[in-house]
């Protein structure tokens, strides 16, 4: 039995809230149980210096981690002077992710930025980020085109995240940070809405996985993401 007594092929409770944040073109506040992430969408009238006279437009996120988001107070990375590693890599796969299902000449010489602040963690914060940061680009792309600043419609797909791991030699969907702390495999997996793969992080602890066991959570983790481009489409009809 899991920690939360949930079956193995189970998501978490999973929750989409749009809207949230009052002067942002787009926002959602995502919940992966206990996992909350707020994210929001800027429209920037420029895109990025490399991009300028190229017609093209540019997609990227930034993250951060709520000083309480966690069970010890951490440190503002601001009072450091820079983000961590980590940071820095979560936020480049949001962006990478994000913008794979993005026609990024449409949009112009303008940059949407998705900004992914973690109010509550429990594990899989950046897939929550990745599935959450959809709905508020989803929703500035449609402000966008609200107000004809769009021929066409950008965003060719839906894109969403999930974990899958092997705790206790069992592969199981969706870690939360009790099954993540001890499992033996931890991998991330992005996919499209059509089913292409977008990106797949896996490690093993100790034990090295099997290619039959990479397939195995490869399965789940299709399962899974298929229920989050459900709950996405739910959310913005």
């Amino acid at each position: 039995m899991r920690p939360s007594r949930r079956a193995p092929d189970e998501l978490r409770k999973v929750s989409l809230e749009r809207g949230v944040a009052r002067y942002a073109e787009g926002s959602c506040l995502v919940k992966f149980g206990e996992t909350h992430v707020l994210c929001t969408a800027s429209l920037e009238e420029r895109a990025p210096p490399w991009l300028r006279n190229t017609g093209k437009g540019w997609v990227t996120a930034e993250y951060s981690m709520l000083p309480r988001a966690t069970h010890e107070r951490t440190r503002r990375e601001v009072t450091s002077g820079k983000p961590s590693g980590r940071t820095q890599e979560i936020q480049r796969l949001i962006g990478r992710s994000l913008r794979s299902v993005v026609d990024l000449t449409s949009i112009g010489e303008k940059q949407i930025v998705i900004d992914c602040d973690v109010i509550q963690a429990d594990g899989g914060t950046r897939t929550a980020a990745i599935t959450g940061g959809w709905v508020a680009l989803h929703d500035c792309i449609q402000w966008m085109r609200g107000r004809s600043m769009l021929t066409g419609n950008p965003l060719k797909d839906h894109v969403a995240a999930v974990s899958c791991g092997i705790t206790k030699g069992a592969p199981v969907l969706d870690l939360d940070y009790a099954e993540d702390n001890g499992a033996e495999t931890d991998a991330n997996f992005v996919m499209t809405g059509t089913g292409g793969l977008v990106e797949i992080q896996g490690t093993a602890e100790g034990k090295p996985f099997s290619e039959e066991e990479f397939l195995t959570l490869m399965r789940l983790a299709k399962q899974g993401v298929a229920q989050l481009v459900e709950l996405q489409k739910l959310a913005v009809m």
